[in-house]
């Protein structure tokens, strides 16, 4: 790993801004939950030894979980090494580039690993570590979306995010052997993930604002139909998609669901939502125009406009990609007014001036400290 010429602590300064704030709740429930279940398995072991059987085997997996979980993150670790591409200054340096900008932003002392393998079509990246070791890994697929002629911002946004898992602490190897047993308690483990989620999200916002919308598309839409994808539509329908099996698909999953996800980086007055759907009635008390969007831009996204009359019809589709303001980054800390629905002085999107196609890469070796 790269070494960062950063004071020690740096990165919590950030940290404590950007966490979901029902992460450290959920986590201290969740290893609580975690060490019930590790004192049934030693109960398991001692009745076992009376009746003389074999114990059952989730409770040897559990007494286990140290040597078992030290070996998975070292063989991940190998096979990233053996099997990918490492990023560097001469391997895809725009991508590197933004991998030590993000590292060096969220206050790291060091700059993480990072490979790319092989993704057989699937979006995907991921954080993870062994030892002293942290390293993220991206999918193929998704590294091609940072390509001039498709989404850099996009990219940029998912590196973030990844490392924003290393920063907060979630790839440690103490944190995730206290929340081994969570994967077998019911709703606990899933729900600590979607915490952990939305707090990578913060990240990314964070520090890439622009390349959210982005993001989220390629989620949505794949690499190719990212540019159609309306993700302020996507948004929307956070508030009118109720259910009982809507709640059971966001609560047994391990991320937010996308349109759940959306909406909580659009809307930044409040954390995403872990068990329950995004609510604002006093939005439906405005006046609904048929031809607009039916609820108001936060922060985050601005809705695309309805009708494009200036585009010719022979023009291709567009990003969605509207001109947007710079949030603050530590979004926890602001004040916000429920009579108040608009950003404070935003402009619309009739006043904003032109925003350029793509956001300049990083110059490698230059950063901008973290925002105090």
């Amino acid at each position: 790993m790269e070494l960062l010429p950063v004071p020690a602590g740096t990165q919590l300064p950030m940290r404590r801004a950007v966490r979901h704030p029902r992460e450290i709740v959920t986590l201290v429930f969740t290893i609580l939950g975690s060490l019930l279940l590790l004192v049934l398995a030693l109960a398991e072991m001692g009745v076992a030894a009376d009746e003389g059987r074999t114990p059952d085997v989730y409770a040897l997996v559990l007494l286990f979980a140290p040597v078992l979980l030290w070996f998975a993150r070292g063989q991940l670790w190998a096979q990233q090494r053996l099997n990918g591409i490492k990023l560097t200054r001469q391997q895809f340096p725009e991508a590197h580039a933004m991998l030590v900008d993000a590292a060096a932003r969220s206050g790291l002392p060091y700059v993480p690993d990072a490979w790319v393998v092989g993704g057989n079509g699937l979006i995907n990246a991921a954080a993870s570590g062994h030892g002293f070791r942290r390293f993220v890994i991206v999918y193929s697929d998704l590294l091609e979306v940072g390509g001039a002629a498709r989404d850099p911002d996009a990219l940029r946004f998912v590196i973030a995010h990844e490392v924003g898992h290393i920063a907060a602490g979630h790839t440690s190897y103490w944190r995730m052997l206290g929340t081994f047993a969570s994967q077998w308690i019911p709703l606990l483990g899933s729900t600590l993930s979607r915490a952990q989620e939305y707090t990578a999200d913060n990240y990314g916002h964070a520090l890439v604002p622009q390349g959210a919308r982005g993001a989220m598309a390629t989620l949505a839409g794949g690499k190719y139909l990212n540019r159609s994808v309306d993700v302020d539509a996507m948004a929307d329908r956070a508030l009118v998609e109720p259910g009982f099996f809507v709640w059971v698909a966001n609560a047994t999953a391990s991320h937010p669901v996308l349109v759940w996800r959306m909406h909580a980086l659009r809307d930044r007055r409040t954390p995403g939502r872990l068990l329950w759907r995004p609510k604002a009635p006093w939005l439906w008390s405005q006046p609904i125009d048929p031809t607009a969007w039916s609820l108001p831009a936060m922060i985050g996204f601005v809705p695309t406009p309805a009708a494009r009359p200036e585009l010719p019809q022979s023009a291709g589709p567009s990003d969605g990609r509207a001109q947007e303001r710079q949030p603050q980054p530590y979004w926890p800390n602001l004040q916000f007014s429920a009579q108040q629905p608009y950003w404070p002085n935003q402009m619309s999107a009739q006043e904003a001036p032109p925003a350029p196609p793509h956001a300049p890469a990083p110059e490698a070796g230059r950063f901008a400290p973290p925002s105090a």
